[in-house]
């Protein structure tokens, strides 16, 4: 049974300790009330204390229809439920972001949000291994560089897009990441959950859709029919080799960082040019996680401009590889600034 997949996967990887406190971003599709409904069957298996997040985008007049749907499932079964309604495609328009993009910034805030006001402890969402493999192929469209192979991790440690604090990192947890889309569906139809169908992701207006909907099932038919296996993988491969890094990109980190506070971390530019330029690439990236929380985004050309003005050592210029991060150098230092700040 999946249930049991599941539970392994938590084994597996410590997802989930006794006595924690989980936020689950809750969508009313199948993968999330999979993930809901797994949950809630284990927790007191697993002695855990579980809360929905659930997001009304307000783009689709089924949206209402998933929120009702969502609150009865957890009225039905005594679940806390927190709901936020969001004009995503407004707020986009207004703050001159895509709709894909303001979407994913305004869940993740809310889940941040519940996370403190129920003082829970983690959130988990429910990717799995076919979001997987979408997410390396939009990374090498977006010409990410081989980090990005990794994919969606399984458990990662992020500072909030919402926080000012650079030290505050909440823990994100995907029991789910090692299922496939069919298990799920079909674990759906067994427990008769009947989820609901978000139309739009048969939609080819987004670059996700476009990779789920056309050129996986083109890779499939022209080239290999087990090509969701083959990347997963290869995403797996990258993951052991930047789990290899992981302790030597800290290390390095810790020997560079001259300065460090809410808004900004600073780095020794003699001793960062002395570096391998794959050190380089790996330490700019997750120095620029700790600032923002993030980097998504970031290809491995910006990457690349941010290793030539570090090693020209020019002082009256400066690169924003996203409209959240400023790098700049300045009298032998990288200032690496959060500008939301």
């Amino acid at each position: 049974m999946l249930q049991e997949k599941v539970l392994n996967t938590i084994k597996k990887y410590n997802l989930i300790q006794k006595g924690d406190k989980i936020v689950i971003g809750v969508s009313g599709g199948p993968d999330s009330m999979c993930l809901l409904d797994i949950l809630y069957c284990l927790k007191d298996q697993l002695e855990i204390e579980i809360i929905v997040a659930h997001i009304n985008h307000m783009i689709r007049k089924e949206a209402d229809e998933e929120t009702k749907y969502v609150q009865k499932y957890c009225e039905k079964n005594d679940i806390p439920c927190f709901v936020k309604y969001a004009d995503v495609t407004k707020i986009a328009e207004e703050k001159k972001l895509g709709t894909e993009e303001m979407g994913r910034k305004i869940r993740y805030d809310f889940f941040d949000e519940v996370l403190n006001k129920t003082r829970a402890n983690k959130i988990a969402t429910a990717h799995n291994i076919n979001d997987n493999a979408e997410t390396v192929l939009m990374n090498i469209i977006r010409g990410s560089g081989v980090v990005g192979l990794k994919g969606i991790e399984i458990k990662t440690y992020k500072k909030p897009e919402s926080s000012n604090n650079i030290n505050d990192k909440k823990s994100y947890i995907r029991p789910l990441r090692e299922c496939e889309r069919a298990e799920i569906e079909e674990y759906c139809d067994k427990r008769k959950l009947n989820p609901k169908i978000d139309k739009s992701n048969l939609e080819n207006i987004y670059t996700r859709n476009k990779i789920r909907n056309e050129l996986i099932p083109y890779l499939q038919k022209e080239f290999n029919p087990n090509i969701i296996e083959g990347i997963n993988r290869l995403s797996d491969l990258v993951k052991e080799e930047n789990e290899y890094f992981k302790e030597i990109i800290e290390e390095e980190y810790e020997t560079l960082k001259i300065g460090e506070n809410e808004k900004e971390v600073i780095l020794d530019l003699k001793k960062f040019n002395s570096l391998p330029k794959v050190i380089k690439e790996r330490l700019l990236l997750y120095t620029i996680n700790n600032v923002i929380g993030t980097t998504q985004g970031i290809g491995k050309i910006h990457i690349d401009d941010i290793i030539k003005l570090c090693e020209n050592n020019i002082g009256n210029k400066y690169l924003m590889p996203n409209k959240k991060v400023k790098v700049f150098v300045k009298k032998g230092k990288i200032f690496i600034i959060d500008t939301k700040m």
